[in-house]
């Protein structure tokens, strides 16, 4: 018996190298064949006692092999792509524009209105103000907005209308047509992958393989997840286009300052301004002689000459008598 049992062990292990190997052979050619190694359930079943430890150990080592090979195969590029991504051109556009306007606060308002009647939305928005040499405020703004893609040109032409004059525009395209269909290109083989992996996952033996069978698969979904993000990214950058709004108020114009011209030298004229200012000196000083021997004189004598003569009399010394 034991001998009997021996003999079934060493044919259970050379059909399951044989199984190991048609698996890894049929893996490389084409998709479909990487199901041939599932074929061990059949024999595994049949096993009794310690040989279906053994038959197990060997279904894990085959699926370890076979998931990279699933793997290799699922991620080639695909030749199918579906015709309508193909041929739908995924442009993403930006413009930015200045504009000089007369009232900055009326530009805000028609230009909120041009927005809203496109259907888009204000991304950001800043307003301020700086002084000018007349010694008042003029308002800026920038105002960043979001409009449909088919709107983009009748924006742009209604936010000229709203300028006196248009300082700068800059309108730029990025065709993401190409990154696009590549996304979709490894969504499709990613999600292969997974299905591929859910048959492995259905096929375990224990669960040390359904752990590593599930890690595979939640890293192929972690991945998916990523590419749709992406994918979601451009589809909305590509359906939305952004314009940037610069607005400078009209400033008046400054007088110009006029340099005088210097006057020829004329002696004559020169000799006059002299004459006149001698003129107008001599009448400062006979002014002031009047006024002083006038006014200042009879005011101040009286009390100098009082003072003068206390002065006098209690210095004065006394007589001596003579002899």
């Amino acid at each position: 018996m034991k001998t009997k049992f021996n003999v079934l062990t060493v044919f259970v292990l050379l059909g399951m190298f044989i199984l190991s190997a048609c698996g890894g052979s049929a893996a490389s050619a084409e998709l479909p064949a990487v199901e041939a190694p599932l074929s061990y359930e059949e024999p595994a079943a049949q096993i009794t006692g310690g040989a279906n430890d053994v038959a197990k150990e060997a279904a894990v080592a085959s699926s370890d092999q076979v998931l990279p090979q699933v793997y290799a195969t699922a991620m080639l590029p695909q030749d199918s792509v579906p015709d309508a991504i193909a041929s739908t051109h995924m442009i993403i556009k930006n413009a930015e524009i200045k504009l000089l306007v007369a009232d900055t606060d009326v530009a805000i308002d028609r230009a909120t209105q041009v927005v809203g009647d496109a259907g888009g939305y204000i991304i950001s928005s800043r307003v301020w103000s700086q002084p000018y040499y007349d010694g008042k405020n003029y308002k800026y703004a920038t105002i960043t907005i979001g409009i449909p893609a088919n709107q983009f040109e009748h924006t742009l032409s209604r936010l000229r209308g709203l300028a006196v004059q248009i300082l700068d525009e800059t309108a730029s395209g990025e065709d993401v047509t190409n990154q696009f269909v590549d996304l979709q290109s490894q969504l499709t083989n990613l999600e292969t992958t997974r299905e591929r992996i859910k048959t492995f996952l259905d096929s375990a033996q224990n669960v040390d393989e359904a752990l590593r069978i599930n890690q595979e698969l939640a890293n192929v979904e972690a991945q998916i997840e990523q590419i749709k993000g992406q994918m979601n990214y451009l589809q909305d950058r590509s359906a939305y286009s952004t314009i940037t709004i610069n607005f400078e108020p009209k400033l008046p114009e400054l007088e110009p300052t006029v340099t005088p011209t210097p006057s020829p030298w004329d002696p004559g004229e020169t000799f006059k301004a002299a004459k006149e200012t001698v003129t107008f000196a001599y009448q400062g000083i006979l002014n002031f002689l009047i006024w002083f021997f006038v006014v200042l004189i009879p005011i101040i004598a009286p009390p100098v000459l009082i003072i003068w003569a206390l002065w006098k009399l209690f210095t004065r010394k006394p007589k001596k008598p003579t002899q």
